[in-house]
């Protein structure tokens, strides 16, 4: 018999990739977008999961308008946390493992080298806060929760939801024919969604628990990222660093929060690919989506 395994946020870049994976190796899956349940709503997350019954749960919904974050909390807070609290309620009364995906966001990036999971935390915005508490949920009602922290993760299912990926960005303002600006003093590891995907499956099926860092691999600015993508699409626009000076926002964002990888690989899981690939990749997989 197949094992059951139940992915909330599906309509995303990473659910989508996690359906696909998930399936492609033989579990039975059983998948909810937002307008089928709402992870915000603890009585139907309960109903879900207790008629399905699954042996994993996999959260990938989240509220991630880092910015629209500072001007209303609540919502954020909603989402992140107490969904996820929801979601860990269920599954200690169905005895599912949850499996859950945070950010690199909950560190303050005031380091030079990428964070390890024994690194302390220290959110700088209402998103970043909302994240933390919601590993904390997962911590403090079960057991043994699979926490996967992250990074900037871009997949080919940016081309149809409504608030893209960073390449996706990129592309669009190179077609605009107006000169771009990408901060060169914050830097992160951007990840693609499939090999994300991929990934979990692996420690899944290695029945890992806690917290493990799964960022792109690839330490590097916004900038930098902002040219490789280019130079992978064969585009040449105006591209100019800024800094965090320049380009004010809303919320406050670590500076460097690249993400280390040394405790996923010690676990015997698939080293990431590097991201020059990944880009490629994602651009490959785009151009025949645009053309089908």
């Amino acid at each position: 018999m197949a094992k059951k395994l139940a992915i909330f946020g599906a309509a995303g870049q990473l659910g989508q990739e996690l359906d696909k994976e998930f399936k492609a190796r033989g579990y039975e899956i059983r998948s909810w977008d937002r307008a089928s349940v709402d992870i915000a709503d603890a009585a139907a997350v309960e109903q879900a999961i207790a008629a399905f019954d699954p042996a994993v749960v996999v959260n990938a919904a989240a509220y991630n308008q880092v910015d629209v974050a500072e001007k209303e909390p609540v919502a954020a807070f909603q989402v992140n946390a107490l969904a996820v609290r929801s979601l860990a309620v269920a599954c200690r009364q169905t005895g599912a493992q949850l499996v859950h995906f945070s950010t690199d966001y909950v560190f303050d990036g005031r380091t030079t080298r990428p964070y390890r999971e024994t690194d302390p935390t220290h959110p700088l915005g209402a998103y970043a806060v909302s994240k933390l508490a919601g590993e904390l949920y997962a911590q403090a009602y079960l057991e043994d929760p699979l926490i996967i922290r992250t990074s900037g993760v871009f997949g080919p299912g940016g081309l149809r939801t409504a608030r893209g990926n960073f390449i996706e960005l990129m592309l669009r303002l190179a077609s605009s024919g107006h000169p771009i600006r990408v901060v060169e003093d914050h830097a992160a590891s951007p990840t693609y969604a499939p090999a994300l995907a991929q990934r979990t499956v692996e420690l899944v099926e290695k029945n890992a628990s806690g917290v493990v860092h799964c960022g792109g691999g690839t330490a590097i600015s916004w900038y930098d990222y902002a040219r490789l993508i280019f130079e992978a699409a064969g585009m040449k626009p105006e591209l100019r660093p800024t800094d965090e000076r320049e380009y004010r926002t809303p919320a406050r964002r670590p500076r460097y929060s690249a993400l280390d990888n040394s405790l996923l690989e010690s676990l015997g899981v698939t080293p990431m690919p590097p991201l020059e690939e990944a880009i490629r990749t994602y651009l490959n997989l785009r151009n025949q989506m645009l053309v089908s």
